[in-house]
């Protein structure tokens, strides 16, 4: 799982990615808002470790930007241990707060307990729809066959919807051509394996900067894991 950490004090944040990779999570930092705001909704995390003093806006603007678009979880750090902030960063969004000096430790038990609360791969269902999943800023409603990113509604083909769908469902999961063939086509006749790439072109065409589909060369397409 990939996990953003924003914050602007080098010693803090050398810190906290050394304990993070060394627990065998990919690790982004940004040390301003804006910056963070823009990994949040383009590089996908699973989580931020957010830094409520940021220099160019506070943290709480960061997630109420952040949560426009995304239900990705938010961690909050302090150096303030005043209640009224606590009740901020949790009623704007915010899944956890931690007040500095803290372990690392401590700091790695909460993201499991959050990642134990929220389901695999951030797909997170509807109510609008029993089928309808969220991947980062996309929504996926394959009863009424839509997909939306950041909110705009993104018009596919019913092979790309298909492709898309797959990937999607499972992050981190490798399909050979063969198995996109399989299971996106089925019995749609022969189809050549060069198709499938030709797909996966136009849906990164598509979703523009968002890059989430991942080449393992020699093998096949995943979705990234978040």
């Amino acid at each position: 799982m990939k996990i953003l950490v924003v914050e602007d004090d080098p010693r803090i944040a050398d810190v906290l990615v050394y304990a993070l990779k060394a627990d065998g999570y990919d690790v982004e930092t940004a040390q301003r808002g804006r910056e963070a705001v823009e990994l949040a909704l383009h590089s996908l995390p699973g989580l931020i470790v957010l830094d409520v003093g940021l220099p160019d806006m506070d943290g709480f603007e960061v997630c109420r930007m952040v949560r426009k678009t995304s239900d990705v979880p938010v961690i909050f750090l302090t150096s303030r241990s005043d209640e009224v902030d606590r009740i901020v960063g949790l009623e704007i969004g915010g899944d956890d707060y931690m007040v500095k000096p803290f372990s690392p430790r401590e700091l790695l038990a909460r993201i499991k307990a959050i990642r134990r609360r929220h389901q695999p791969g951030g797909i997170v269902p509807k109510s609008e729809s029993k089928n309808q999943l969220r991947y980062g800023p996309i929504t996926i409603d394959p009863e009424k066959h839509r997909i939306s990113c950041h909110g705009r509604e993104i018009v596919l083909t019913a092979q790309e919807f298909k492709l898309l769908d797959l990937l999607v469902r499972h992050p981190g999961r490798v399909f050979t051509r063969e198995q996109v063939l399989d299971r996106a086509w089925g019995d749609d006749g022969f189809v050549a394996d060069r198709t499938i790439d030709v797909h996966v072109r136009s849906l990164r065409r598509k979703f523009g900067d968002l890059e989430f589909i991942e080449t393992v060369r020699g093998v096949g397409y995943r979705a990234r894991e978040l």
